[in-house]
């Protein structure tokens, strides 16, 4: 098949839209920004609801004869090395969901990760699946976790032979990466799928001097998120698919189950336009990024008080496997203060957003959209931090604990769990019950409790100095965690 990657189908059919001057008797009410309200159309401007029409019976006709959604998939996949794409608009929690539903069942095992982000553990809640949880590789000393190994899922398979397959998440919002290639080949000894959350590794497959994509080592099925490093809007994921191991009617299948019917035309529109951008310009772009990451990260290791997390930090034995450059993750302990109270000043204060946040650490996320420019208008905002640290009032402590202490039995479905009789008690007394809810710090997104886990004294009292001290707890039933909710003692 010849493939013109200088064709965009979603974009191409969206002008075709206006210049036909079609006139729209369906949803989406606001008619083309024509009933929109005035100061709406003030700050988000006409372009947003001119490109917002239909998919089907819009954008296509109400057949889709026209292959709009069908074409811009096939060149995506074509652009990464996948067999199958598919576009979704509910972001990559959506899709990885699908991905798990598409392996495996209700009461039946999966291999993860237990760096997992949360909607994994909603997947296995909403479908009943039985988590066997592979350890992280702990840094004792950074308090930071990295991929499973290889060899860690070998060790799991021995265990659950009866396990339908794996997931693991490559690379982490750290930019830690895991050997795919490795853990791709124990899965398919057994002739069981790997599913990949790729969320963070929309970019990898444009430059060499990238760790390797999930296609590429051999995963079965990859789940990106376009929105986070690459150029599509927020909520714009695909998830793509190689081999035979999960047949491609089934993964449509599953995610039509989770995905709405009313998809976003704006984000199939970046999610056609980034690939172009990537297929015809992808190596360049990154290039540039590359080299821009390295004068940041070197002009961050010289400011007092700062180091940047490295290759050398990140990889080595007992630790990951390869690193992504592009997250540049700033230790700010040598300033004496907390990555929170770090984040908060940078925003009040240069109106500068960091990303990733933890007790210790914040993340300056950068992408082939960086230039110059954004990159000395971060680092004269750090320079001011350093300068405005001894003044900064002492946040409270966060009292992480040690690997060991980390884990918690799984004493229940994640499903069994959410869905019994709960009751909510305080936390001081929680030690020892089932939790019944996900409690998640937020940003990275790496649940902290998991519903079907048994509490322990060392998690809660570093969720309560983690919240003291301006962790982001969203999920919680109680966002201030004087209470948890648990599984009732009748249960």
């Amino acid at each position: 098949m010849s493939v013109d990657h200088t064709r965009a189908p979603v974009l191409e059919a969206l002008a075709d839209y206006h210049a036909q001057g079609r006139l729209s008797f369906t949803p989406p009410g606001h008619k083309q920004a024509r009933g929109a309200d005035p100061a709406v159309r003030e700050v988000l401007g006409d372009a947003v609801f001119l490109g917002d029409v239909l998919a089907s019976g819009g954008l296509d006709d109400r057949l889709e004869r026209g292959r709009v959604l069908e074409r811009a998939e096939e060149l995506m996949a074509d652009a990464v090395h996948a067999e199958h794409t598919f576009f979704t608009t509910c972001g990559s929690s959506l899709s990885v969901k699908a991905a798990m539903l598409a392996v495996a069942g209700p009461h039946e095992r999966l291999l993860i990760g237990r760096d997992a982000h949360k909607s994994v553990v909603s997947g296995l809640v909403l479908a009943g699946i039985e988590p066997v949880w592979v350890e992280p590789r702990w840094d004792a000393e950074r308090h930071i976790a990295h991929p499973p190994s290889a060899a860690e899922f070998e060790e799991a398979f021995a265990a659950h032979p009866d396990a339908k397959g794996a997931l693991i998440t490559s690379p982490t919002p750290y930019g830690a990466c895991a050997d795919l290639r490795a853990v791709a080949e124990v899965c398919h000894r057994r002739s069981r799928p790997l599913i990949v959350d790729e969320a963070w590794g929309a970019h990898l497959p444009f430059h060499p001097d990238l760790p390797s994509w999930a296609m590429d080592a051999g995963a079965d099925v990859c789940v990106t998120s376009i929105h986070k490093m690459g150029s599509g809007l927020e909520q714009g994921s695909v998830f793509h698919l190689r081999g035979d191991l999960v047949p491609p009617k089934l993964l449509k299948m599953r995610a039509d189950l989770l995905g709405t019917t009313s998809p976003s035309v704006l984000i199939y529109a970046g999610l056609d336009g980034w690939r172009r951008q990537m297929a015809l310009r992808g190596r360049e772009l990154m290039s540039g990024a590359l080299e821009l990451a390295a004068r940041v990260r070197a002009a961050v290791g010289e400011l007092d008080g700062l180091r940047v997390d490295g290759r050398d930090d990140y990889c080595g034995p007992g630790l990951a496997d390869d690193f992504d450059p592009l997250p540049c993750v700033i230790d700010v302990t040598g300033l004496g203060i907390t990555g929170y109270r770090a984040a908060d000043w940078l925003r009040e204060h240069r109106a500068v957003d960091a990303h990733l946040t933890d007790h210790r650490r914040i993340g300056a996320q950068l992408t082939h959209a960086d230039d110059a420019a954004t990159a000395d208008e971060l680092l004269s905002a750090l320079k001011d931090l350093v300068r405005a640290a001894p003044e900064l009032r002492a946040a409270p402590g966060v009292d992480v604990p040690p690997p060991s202490e980390l884990r918690m039995e799984q004493a229940m479905l994640p499903r069994d769990a959410f869905f019994g009789p709960t009751e909510d008690v305080p936390v001081a007394r929680a030690a020892g019950r089932v939790a019944a809810e996900m409690i998640t710090p937020y940003p990275p997104g790496i649940p902290a409790v998991l519903p079907g886990e048994r509490l322990t004294e060392p998690v809660l009292r570093y969720l309560s100095t983690g919240r003291a001290a301006g962790m982001n707890l969203p999920d919680p039933t109680d966002p201030e965690l004087g209470t948890v909710r648990v599984v009732a003692r009748d249960a």
